[in-house]
C-alpha cells in the first residue's frame, strides 16, 4: 500500500509512559525503579525516542522528576486505575495515535511498534493491541484519540476495566502467531511487579538495556 510517509508520522508521534499505580507487591514506587543507577523510566523513554518524537510520564508525583526532558501530566481522575492514565495521554498527546507502555515494562520492540503503525495505516482503527488466547495485552498498544470520549464516559460512572474500553471501541487485534516473529518469548510484556521478577529480569535481560 502506498502513502506519505509524512501522513505516516503525523499520526504516530506520540508515546507515552504510565507511571501511576500503588506498586505494593513491589515494596517501593515502580516509576523510581532503577537499572545500573539509571531510572527504568528513563531508559524506557530513550529506547522509544527510536520511534516518537513527543514522551509523555503520567505520573502523580510530577515534583519528584527532576530536570526531565519529556512532558509530565497528572490524573484528573484520581485513583481510578490505568484508565485513567490513558485518558490523560490521548488527551495531552499531539498526534492521533498514541503508543501506551507502562513504567514496569523494561523490553521496548521498536520493530513491533513500527509493524502496528504500518498496520493501523493499511487497516484505520481505534485502536490495536496484542490478543493472546482469551485476553488482550493493553499496554504495548496504539490507542488513537477518537476514544476519547468513552474514556471520559466510563471514568464518569467509575467504571474502571479497561477491558470495557477495549471492547467498546473499534480494534485491531494481532494475533499471538504475529508476535512471536518478533517477540518469540512475548518478552516486551514482562511486568516487574515484585523484587523477584525485577531481580529475574535482570539476571535474563541486563544486557539488552
Amino acid at each position: 500500500m502506498c502513502y506519505d510517509k509524512i501522513t505516516k508520522l503525523d499520526k504516530f508521534t506520540t508515546a507515552v509512559i504510565l507511571a501511576g499505580g500503588k506498586s505494593s507487591r513491589m515494596g517501593f514506587d515502580k516509576q523510581f525503579l532503577k537499572l545500573k543507577e539509571e531510572n527504568l523510566i528513563e531508559l524506557i523513554a530513550e529506547k522509544l525516542k527510536k520511534s516518537f518524537e513527543e514522551i509523555i510520564i503520567v505520573t502523580n508525583k510530577p515534583e519528584l522528576y527532576k530536570d526531565t526532558p519529556y512532558k509530565l501530566i497528572s490524573d484528573e481522575y484520581k485513583e481510578r486505575g490505568p484508565i485513567s492514565g490513558i485518558y490523560e495521554g490521548l488527551k495531552a498527546a499531539k498526534s492521533e495515535y498514541v503508543y501506551f507502555v507502562a513504567c514496569d515494562m523494561p523490553i521496548v520492540r521498536n520493530d513491533f511498534i513500527e509493524f502496528m503503525k504500518e498496520k493501523l495505516m493499511e487497516t484505520p482503527k481505534q485502536c490495536c493491541l496484542v490478543k493472546r488466547e482469551k485476553y488482550f495485552e493493553p499496554f504495548n498498544a496504539f490507542y488513537s484519540k477518537s476514544m476519547l470520549n468513552k474514556a471520559l464516559e466510563l471514568l464518569q460512572e467509575d467504571r474502571r476495566a479497561l477491558k470495557e474500553l477495549i471492547l467498546s471501541s473499534d480494534s485491531l487485534y494481532i494475533e499471538e502467531e504475529t508476535v512471536i516473529s518478533f517477540d518469540p518469548d512475548f518478552d516486551m510484556f514482562i511486568n516487574l511487579n515484585t523484587k523477584e521478577e525485577l531481580e529475574k529480569y535482570i539476571r535474563k535481560f541486563v544486557r539488552e538495556i
